[in-house]
């Protein structure tokens, strides 16, 4: 056993169905963790996350949640605290975003996003949270941005929500480091995923991306996994309160 092995661990993982979640969810189980994904729209059985973890030997368990409804994000966090099995590993990678100039950004895609990228987020790991202090151990990984630390263009409401993410990962670590849990965020850069789709559409915007980044290319969702891997396991025992950017250089830019 190394300090990188999860066997034994119970990871659940939100926005499993696709993108970054999955490929989290796929290298948590490669780890030897089994994996509760949440999504949405995630299918009950036969999910490419589902056949992922499966492949990997780890059993998987599906449950849809839609993140934009507090009642349903709520009875998630008292479902998920309340199990036998305990959740050793939480991963809040669920998000959603809004383009919009500031000066004609809906009301409703501000609530939106603020409900689903950061709102839902602290309600579950409220819930899932209190059972790791009380138990003394725990790891928990926030999705953060590159726009934890920037402001992006034309979109106020996600740049906001993630810089809260940001905000709260410290905000936890200082409370349950003592408790032996361990809060950390990652900082995805431009991952090729959907909500990127716009920007690697639009000829002029993907091109100023490319050229800002040291790496030369977008980043695939895989290249998230290893980071997971790692906050995840003991071998960040000592980690408590960092948002980790993963983005081919951009910050160091």
């Amino acid at each position: 056993m190394t300090a990188f092995d999860l066997t034994g661990k119970l990871a659940v993982v939100t926005g499993a169905r696709r993108g970054i979640g999955r490929a989290m969810a796929r290298a948590l189980a490669q780890a030897g963790a089994d994996i509760i994904g949440v999504s949405a729209t995630l299918e009950e059985s036969g999910s490419g996350v589902e056949q992922d973890v499966v492949t990997a030997g780890r059993t998987f368990e599906a449950l849809r949640t839609d993140f934009a409804d507090p009642e349903a994000v709520r009875s998630l966090g008292t479902d998920l605290a309340g199990r036998e099995r305990p959740v050793d590993i939480l991963v809040n990678n669920a998000g959603t975003i809004r383009r919009a100039p500031a000066v004609e950004h809906p009301d409703a895609d501000w609530e939106t996003v603020l409900q689903v990228d950061l709102t839902a987020p602290f309600v579950l790991t409220r819930a899932v949270g209190a059972s790791m202090v009380a138990r003394g151990k725990g790891k928990i990984i926030f999705v953060a941005s590159l726009l934890s630390f920037q402001g992006g263009i034309t979109v106020p409401g996600y740049a906001a929500a993630k810089h809260g993410i940001a905000g709260l990962t410290k905000a936890l670590a200082n409370e349950w480091a003592p408790h032996g849990v361990n809060v950390n965020a990652i900082a995805p850069g431009y991952i090729a995923t959907d909500n990127t789709q716009a920007l690697r559409d639009d000829p002029g915007r993907s091109r100023a991306i490319l050229d800002r980044i040291p790496a030369g290319r977008w980043g695939r969702a895989d290249d998230l996994a290893g980071t997971a891997v790692f906050l995840a396991s003991d071998a960040a025992a000592y980690v408590h309160g960092t948002v980790l950017p993963v983005d081919g250089g951009w910050m160091g830019r």
